[in-house]
């Protein structure tokens, strides 16, 4: 293997105290080197341009093609050798490469979210079990390892999440007008609050329904249904959210209305008219599956309605992909599992008398929430750096919202809300 020229002096190289896996390891120069080949092979494929300091050029894109600069090639395929499914987003933060000066990381990675099932050969495919490392035990879903998965994200910072969400602080894909014409038009905050009433219509809340909302996020979904003149009690398991949303629930008038509890979902008590969760099943995890539509099933009064909004992929995408840990896991949600339509499906059926009754897909409105949230993100950086966020975190932090862009603009990830309800005795 030839090693290529580094021309560049990187000057926000990762903090090997608070990046300690970015601190490159060597392996056996023969794995980096199966990896350049598989990623040589790969992007013959793509309408991309792969670009090394020494000229060499890679993809079938032309000059004006989205561009993925390598600046240091030897790093990268180091770390796409040590694990294909972390070391791209590894190589990212660490700088070891980078988009070309008229590039959209977004734009870069969507032809790779395309082909994703396709990129690497079959015959290597059925080594997936093999060498793609597992979900580590400690990130199952029980109660405390539940604590853990989401402090680590949802804990890291309640300005941090103010600097690029909507006023409203919501976290979850928008529901935008059905004929967009101009993309630079949109109003996220708006697109935010029709989410929400598309999810209270669907749970079918109004004046006096109780309503039960499994994750609080920063209260904005319980506040508006409070409006309408429901009761809500509204659970959560992260610590800085909680003590928000509370202060938000007060300063909006409606704290007679609205109770926010640290509580876990299997422990909640008691029956309600409506059910509301959005995006929340993400964080469940397969193994708990079966006891989270059972807990919707206990906790649902005669003749209500759940209200579920949830990210999704196909179900032969997630079958493959549901043991392996990857950068996603290690980096931004970890313990998390995204459940295919069929997979929700199967759960109900198996162990519930709760069925979707209706649908609604909001794929599309999800590309544009991410690209409008990493538009905000970069916008802000000056004063989220002053938060003590470095370097590698934004890099981090914008090829997360980057590479969930690309999935839900190929449809490789979908979102969608569903309405749930019990079948008749």
């Amino acid at each position: 293997m030839t090693a290529e020229l580094d021309t560049r002096v990187d000057e926000s190289a990762p903090d090997p105290i608070r990046w300690p896996d970015l601190v490159t390891t060597r392996p056996a120069a023969a794995r980096a080197g199966v990896a350049r080949a598989i990623v040589s092979r790969a992007v013959r494929q793509l309408p991309i341009q792969v670009t090394f300091p020494s000229g060499k050029r890679w993809g079938r894109g032309g000059a004006d093609a989205p561009e993925m600069k390598v600046i240091r090639p030897d790093e990268v395929f180091t770390r796409i050798g040590n694990d294909v499914k972390i070391g791209v987003g590894e190589a990212y933060m660490a700088g070891d490469w980078t988009t070309g000066d008229d590039t959209d990381l977004a734009d870069l990675l969507e032809p790779f979210a395309a082909r994703m099932a396709h990129l690497v050969p079959k015959p290597l495919q059925v080594l997936r079990a093999a060498v793609e490392e597992r979900l580590p035990a400690h990130e199952e879903n029980t109660r405390n390892g539940a604590l853990r998965n989401i402090s680590r994200h949802y804990d890291l910072s309640n300005d941090l999440f103010a600097q690029f969400l909507d006023h409203s602080m919501t976290y979850s894909a928008a529901w935008f007008p059905d004929h967009v014409i101009d993309l630079d038009t949109l109003d996220l905050q708006a697109a935010q609050e029709r989410k929400m009433d598309g999810m209270l219509d669907y749970a079918g809340v109004g004046e006096g329904t109780t309503m039960l909302e499994i994750g609080t996020g920063w209260g904005a979904l319980a506040i508006r249904a409070a409006q309408r003149g429901a009761r809500v009690t509204s659970i959560t398991i992260s610590r800085e959210q909680s003590a928000f949303a509370i202060d938000r629930v007060a300063a909006a008038g409606v704290e007679d209305l609205v109770d926010v509890r640290l509580c876990d979902y299997r422990d909640v008590e008691g029956t309600f008219d409506a059910i509301v969760s959005v995006e929340m099943i993400e964080a469940v995890g397969e193994k708990f599956w079966p006891m989270y539509f059972a807990t919707l099933d206990r906790l649902l009064a005669p003749g209500g309605k759940v209200a579920i909004q949830a990210i999704t992929m196909q179900h032969d995408r997630m079958r493959a992909t549901r043991r392996s840990y990857g950068w996603i896991h290690k980096y931004i949600f970890p313990g998390g599992l995204i459940p295919s339509l069929q997979a929700i499906d199967e759960a109900l059926v198996g162990h519930t008398r709760l069925r979707v009754v209706e649908r609604r897909d909001l794929g599309w409105h999800y590309g544009q929430t991410l690209r409008l949230w990493r538009q905000r993100f970069v916008a802000a950086w000056p004063e989220i750096e002053k938060r003590g966020f470095d370097a590698t975190f934004r890099r981090m932090w914008e090829f997360y919202l980057a590479y969930c862009e690309a999935g839900f603009r190929t449809n490789y990830l979908g979102v969608s809300q569903l309405q749930i309800a019990r079948l008749p005795a």
